[in-house]
């Protein structure tokens, strides 16, 4: 072993890391890494005899993958996400606590198109990250707005696209979404797709904030879009809505390292029109996929989710829930519970 490498235990290095990173990593940024690299110090503290960083290698690196996904019964996406944070740390440990090139023996999955169709979604810790960073810094943006919706309502694109700003009722804190093929805004489900979806007042505030700036512009029917591309045009393309998601899913743009080692002059995913080609960048379904789940962990019944996303429940759970198997059996656990007690109270 190098007498080079200083010693130091794995939790102090991953302080430092983080005191490091602190000014240039937004706030939820900071608490994603700290709480994914927390397992890598929990699993060397009590399933391994590693005392310092400079232990670690391939060996550890790999037994410390299976390990994080059978402990957290983990997809295969969220183990990519876990490994690729452990990569920027040990690679900025690199020559100094760790051996050098270790980074290059962290192995993410590989993902097919079954995982990436099936299980790709917006992670609520990912999701809040980005919002938060937005609300900071591209305030009641069209960016800013589009994912604000996508994940605080779950609606589909084409709902979001089909929005009026009179579909937009303050005083309920709600929105109208409607069926309107004759006037090129039609909806999945049509008719049966038409429902009042409820807001929270933050998004009212935000919604008022964005139509003091873009309010009064008229689309080719005469109708006033919620959704504009600019201060004077017309009603926002269903293709920029999606452009703006995969643009603000890149970890670079809200100051995140590169998971996949690319130099950002040279990266073509750094133009607008390109973002969509970033291996991280993602588009607006993961967000409805995110929500529900994070709506169903936070035990809202299926039937409530079902009814405000306009899907049914053999289609939620297939498809939107991306609870595992232990989540979901402690959630019927929860109203078994519930029913136990309500029996009790009736004996």
């Amino acid at each position: 072993m190098s007498t080079e490498i200083e010693p130091i235990d794995v939790q102090t290095a991953v302080d430092l890391y983080l005191d490091d990173r602190e000014d240039e990593l937004a706030e939820w940024t900071y608490y994603s890494h700290n709480s994914r690299l927390g397992h890598f110090v929990r699993y060397c503290d009590k399933e391994t005899n590693i005392a310092e960083l400079r232990e670690v290698d391939g060996k550890t690196l790999y037994e410390y993958r299976v390990w994080r996904r059978e402990d957290g019964d983990l997809n295969p996406v969220t183990v990519k996400t876990q490994m690729d944070s452990l990569r920027v740390f040990i690679r900025w440990a690199e020559g100094i606590f760790a051996k050098d090139d270790l980074s290059d023996l962290v192995r993410s999955p590989d993902l097919d198109a079954e995982d990436n169709v099936r299980d790709e979604m917006i992670e609520v810790d990912r999701a809040k990250e980005i919002l938060q960073y937005l609300r900071k810094y591209e305030y009641a943006s069209l960016g800013h707005v589009t994912l604000h919706l996508l994940w605080h309502t779950g609606v589909r694109i084409g709902a979001l696209h089909a929005l009026d700003v009179d579909d937009y009722l303050r005083d309920e804190q709600q929105l109208e979404v409607r069926h309107r093929p004759d006037t090129e805004t039609p909806i999945k489900n049509k008719d049966n797709g038409e429902r009042n979806v409820n807001i929270s007042g933050d998004t009212c505030e935000l919604l008022d904030d964005w139509l003091d700036v873009r309010a009064g512009h008229e689309d080719d029917y005469g109708r006033e879009p919620l959704l504009t591309t600019s201060a004077g045009g017309g009603r926002t393309h269903t293709t920029t809505l999606r452009t703006e998601c995969h643009k603000w899913t890149r970890p670079c743009v809200i100051g995140n390292d590169c998971p996949h080692e690319r130099d950002p002059e040279e990266c073509e995913a750094t133009s607008y029109d390109a973002a969509y080609t970033c291996p991280s960048s993602m588009s607006a379904h993961p967000f409805r996929r995110g929500a529900f789940t994070h709506w169903l962990r936070n035990d809202w019944p299926e039937e409530v989710v079902s009814d405000r996303g306009n899907v049914g429940i053999e289609t939620l759970r297939k498809h939107y829930d991306e609870r595992t198997e232990v989540e979901r059996a402690e959630a019927r656990r929860d109203w078994l519970d519930k029913l136990d007690d309500d029996f009790d109270d009736n004996i």
